[in-house]
């Protein structure tokens, strides 16, 4: 095994951290000894131990002399655990190579600190894979004043979420629908407005292999506040915290609260998702209607693409998978990069980030 190929395992393990560890970054090492696997490890439970000491541990005495490859740059300040860059330090390893500098001024340094100290570091190795896979983290330490924005949408090939009867029902399959609840376990909160809430009914829940250590908030924006009282998201609001984002405060305001519901007002999508930060949202999962995807792909206020593609088609009556975008020349639209593609099932999931 290479470096290469360590700092793929090392970001195949941070995953394992994912939806229990934030706001920490997700964060996985390898101890790496005559081109095999000395140790490794990964950020498991926020609070706990990170990846370097969990590698270094394994390796035991295999990594002095050794390399350590890990997808951030070692930590350098005292937390909930100590600096990363002291165990390094008294385990001998010779070489430290990071995928992604880290962006938190409070926890960075541990680079110059090894070096400092006569080790080899090397940073910048799949720093695009690494900044991808922790592009909430890296948002929240630069842009804290708006929640990291992912749009996911389950459609049909030609773009549709719904048929022409428009009733609720599954576009994707089970293997779509299971890696759906891995997902919403990574994020702070999870959104829809309110005509798919009003005709969906859904839960918003996670109920997938992951249990998310805070489980994710349920938002529903509605520009007048209109959401039936029993409504699921209503009537579940006192079990998992729900959130009503509108421009104004509905008439039936004192209902919603006594079962719960926390109001929230705000103009404008960039002023409203200003709040729901202020209400501590660091990340938001958008899942629908097209009003509300159009809404937010319009204003560029989303920052990843899930797009989850399904071998069916619905024709012109089918629902659209977002609408009230507006269009321009083609020579001024936005690129965006591809971050991911693979089978879910029979369906297809393509990520996309926002150039």
């Amino acid at each position: 095994m290479d470096e290469r190929e360590a700092m793929r395992r090392a970001l195949d393990l941070a995953w394992r951290g994912w939806g229990r560890v934030a706001p920490n970054p997700l964060v996985g090492a390898v101890v790496l000894r005559d081109g095999a696997v000395a140790g490794e490890g990964w950020h498991a439970e926020y609070g706990q131990a990170h990846a370097e000491p969990v590698a270094l541990a394994a390796a035991g005495d295999r990594a002095r002399g050794a390399t350590l490859v890990v997808s951030l740059e070692p930590c350098n300040h005292r937390g909930k655990q100590p600096p990363c860059t002291d165990a390094i330090l008294a385990s001998g390893v010779a070489r430290v190579v990071a995928a992604l500098a880290d962006p938190n001024p409070v926890a960075a340094g541990g680079a110059g600190r090894l070096r400092a100290a006569g080790l080899a570091v090397e940073v910048g190795l799949l720093a695009d894979e690494a900044r991808a896979q922790n592009a909430a983290f890296v948002h929240a330490v630069r842009s804290p004043g708006r929640p990291w924005v992912a749009l996911k949408l389950a459609t049909s090939l030609d773009f549709r979420i719904a048929d022409a009867s428009r009733r609720a029902g599954w576009v994707s399959g089970e293997a779509a629908r299971a890696w759906v609840h891995w997902l919403r376990a990574g994020f702070d909160a999870i959104a829809v407005g309110s005509a798919t809430a009003a005709t969906d009914d859904p839960a918003l829940t996670v109920r997938g292999s992951v249990r998310p250590r805070r489980p994710p908030r349920r938002v529903v924006f509605s520009r007048s506040g209109d959401l039936a009282p029993d409504r699921r998201l209503v009537r579940t609001a006192r079990e998992v915290p729900t959130l009503l984002v509108a421009e104004r405060r509905p008439a039936h305001a004192e209902a919603l609260e006594a079962q719960g519901v926390a109001l929230v007002h705000a103009t404008g999508l960039a002023a409203q998702l200003a709040a729901l930060a202020a209400h501590g949202v660091g990340s938001l999962l958008v899942e629908g209607g097209g009003r509300l995807a159009g809404a937010f792909l319009d204003a560029g206020l989303v920052d990843r693409f899930y797009w989850v593609q399904s071998p069916v088609w619905l024709g012109d009556a089918g629902v659209p998978a977002v609408a009230g975008l507006r269009g321009g020349p083609l020579a001024d639209a936005a690129r965006w990069r591809v971050t991911e593609r693979r089978a879910l099932g029979d369906d297809t999931l393509l990520v996309l980030d926002r150039a």
